[in-house]
């Protein structure tokens, strides 16, 4: 009888407000109002009638769905499973994807194993509906999954509760999730957390991530019909449907950001009819929920058309970010609220106006963060949420006269651990900021709980980590003062090669193949490294012999992006040494040099370091096998960083000429390798 819940003296009123709400817009119709709007999105004016502005639930005992309806946006809902079937917005009945089977259209899915087992893929199907709020400005829904052990195995050992906000005068929804794991649950591991919407794909053939990134796209039709690369997600279209589009590769992960820029994307509808174009958008205007920091990257939207809200993935990380929890392990966190934003324009084509509007949608999201409406006694408002200041110097004895520097560094809280764990950390929030020109910051509405305060600087090599933690209450403020970091130096320094920004972007990124071409980022430079298959073009420039850089003469443009495996015959691959030749014209003095070694990005490599001495075994020094990021083959100019403090006993070099080795040994695909941030050889320590 779960629907007489649903039924209850409140949604008795709810009803109420319907017919009321049906009556006077009937009355708008019959006195011939018109009124409207260019730019429809949060405005009450939709079609030529004005909203009513109140939100209606309209559910009934013997149907599987329900209706909510604020007079902008209606959504159909299944119950109690919870996936989203159909979004009615100006005049259309349904912007998702009508062919696709119910629970293919708009849904919520985990990927998730078992310890040592097999990953497995699930959309999250509620069992237990219910109402948590209903009136006449806002609803609130909960589709509710909770674990038992007779789902050992099949379902992830994780209750799991979806939430939908609907309120008055919003042109969209709000949607989160809830995790938690009481006492008793099974070890499992989470790669991946996410809401996935499929658009009506006759409708929506543009896509928008960034006032640079904004193209029309081609369809899932013309994917199917198209060449597999080197990896399923990378397609040559070879048939399009649009002539344009032939010769092109599509791959979603061409338009993966990073965490910091991933707030709003999405797609532009232009009908064949006279109908004006519509925007769907998803906007995240927080990222403390989502794991590894602001420099982890994500998917965004892509062919399908798809739009996706990432909370948790391991791409451009691998395993090394997967939540893994232990046997009886307890775990609660709260995943969002993120926004479904719809708007239109009475323009024709005119995509720019529905972009601007959305990123300005955006920029009123992220000053309502955090919102004060959410019901969930998990999620923490405003008024429970703390902050912290304070100013970071940076002072390097053999930078500058070691006189302390100011900084514009990245500065965060997320859960205790080492120096730099937070790009590794999936279960905690985080919460980041970057300080100004002066050094001073400030992390507002922080959720209270135990943090270490984690930095790094533009310029300076490694991780900054304050020496205590940190406890944020509800309401408390923290004033930390004036923090001082020394990076990583053992002595003045003999040469560098790359900028210390944890990117591979200074080095040389090659043309593609003009068969192998994304045209957007032809017109695009600054995100050449967005092509496919520019790992092969280092076979290309060195079918031989391997990379060798000059000190002195070379310049960061002469250094690959990447180093990579050698393409050989018949499809096989093999390992690459690159040399750095420099001269020391001084006499070799006693003592350890160093050699600071950061990497922008690993995948499956063993990087080993010799000097003057190509064949000694064991190398002078090995990283062993490393990374998981698979930066290379996803377009990607990092993934996650590394920081290698080496030690150059004195007798290891000469006066004159020196040669360090850097191979690369694993090399059984062509995605194997690293990406280097900076490298600097420094001198003895001096007085």
């Amino acid at each position: 009888m779960m629907m007489m819940n649903v039924l209850s003296k409140k949604n008795k009123n709810v009803m109420l407000f319907w017919w009321l709400g049906m009556i006077v817009q009937l009355c708008f119709l019959l006195c011939g109002c018109s009124e409207k709007t260019s730019l429809r999105g949060s405005s009450k004016i939709i079609n030529g009638m004005r909203s009513t502005s109140i939100v209606k639930l309209n559910t009934e005992e013997d149907q599987k769905q329900l209706v909510v309806d604020n007079g902008i946006v209606s959504v159909t809902l299944s119950r109690p499973e919870g996936y989203i079937l159909g979004i009615s917005y100006n005049g259309i009945d349904n912007i998702l994807e009508s062919k696709l089977e119910e629970q293919d259209r708009g849904y919520f899915d985990v990927v998730w194993n078992e310890p040592e087992k097999v990953g497995n893929f699930q959309r999250v199907h509620g069992t237990n509906f219910s109402v948590i709020a209903a009136d006449e400005n806002m609803v609130e829904l909960s589709f509710l999954r909770s674990w038992t052990s007779s789902m050992m195995g099949k379902d992830v050992p994780i209750n799991i509760d979806k939430r939908y906000i609907f309120k008055s005068g919003d042109s969209g929804f709000y949607s989160y999730v809830i995790f938690d794991r009481p006492e008793g649950m099974p070890a499992a591991e989470v790669d991946q957390i996410r809401y996935v919407y499929k658009l009506d794909e006759d409708r929506f053939k543009y896509m928008a991530l960034s006032d640079t990134r904004q193209r029309s796209m081609p369809s899932m039709k013309d994917r199917d019909t198209g060449q597999v690369l080197a990896y399923k997600e990378a397609v040559l279209l070879t048939k399009p449907s649009n002539p344009e589009f032939r010769g092109e590769v599509d791959d979603k992960y061409q338009y993966s950001c990073e965490n910091t820029d991933n707030t709003v994307h999405g797609w532009i509808s232009f009908d064949s009819s006279d109908a004006p174009p519509i925007g769907f958008w998803m906007i995240t205007p927080s990222n403390e929920f989502r794991n590894g920091g602001p420099t982890k990257q994500d998917l965004t939207s892509h062919v399908g058309p798809y739009t996706l809200s990432m909370f948790v993935s391991t791409h451009y990380a691998g395993k090394e970010v997967t939540m893994a929890f232990q046997d009886g392990e307890t775990y609660k966190k709260v995943f969002g609220p993120v926004f479904v934003y719809l708007n239109t324009d009475s323009k024709e084509n005119d995509k720019l106006s529905l972009w601007s509007d959305a990123v300005q949608q955006l920029s009123k999201e992220v000053q309502s963060w955090p919102y004060d409406f959410v019901q969930s006694q998990d999620y923490f408002p405003p008024n429970q949420r703390g902050a912290v200041f304070g100013r970071l110097l940076v002072q390097d004895r053999y930078f500058k006269g070691g006189r302390f520097q100011c900084t514009n560094a990245y500065l965060g809280l997320a859960l205790p651990g080492d120096a730099g764990s937070w790009q590794r950390e999936s279960k905690g929030y985080q919460f980041w900021t970057q300080a100004n020109a002066k050094g001073y910051f400030k992390i507002n509405n922080v959720v209270p709980g135990d943090y270490n305060l984690y930095g790094w600087v533009p310029g300076f090599i490694g991780d900054y980590k304050y020496n205590a933690t940190i406890t944020i209450t509800p309401g408390g403020i923290i004033n930390l003062s004036s923090l001082v970091y020394n990076p990583p130096r053992n002595g003045p320094t003999i040469w560098e090669i790359g900028i210390p920004d944890r990117l591979a972007s200074e080095f040389h990124v090659p043309d593609p193949y003009p068969s192998l071409m994304n045209k957007l980022y032809v017109e695009q430079r600054k995100d050449k490294f967005r092509q496919y298959g520019l790992w092969e073009r280092y076979t290309d420039m060195y079918p031989d012999d391997d990379l060798v850089y000059t000190v002195g003469v070379n310049k960061n443009r002469d250094w690959f992006y990447a180093q990579v495996t050698r393409s050989t015959e018949n499809k096989t691959y093999e390992p690459t040494t690159w040399q750095i030749v420099f001269d020391h014209q001084h006499d070799i003095i006693s003592g350890n040099y160093t050699l600071q070694l950061a990497l922008a990005s690993a995948a499956d490599a063993d990087l080993q370091v010799r000097f003057n001495d190509p064949s000694i075994y064991p190398p002078h020094f090995a990283t062993g096998h490393i990374g998981g990021d698979n930066a290379i083959a996803r377009h990607g100019i990092h993934g996650l960083y590394w920081l290698f403090t080496i030690d150059v006993p004195s007798n290891l070099l000469v006066k004159g000429q020196n040669i360090i080795y850097l191979r690369q040994s694993k090399a059984i695909n062509q995605f194997q390798g690293v990406m280097y941030d900076y490298i600097r050889l420094e001198h003895p320590p001096t007085t």
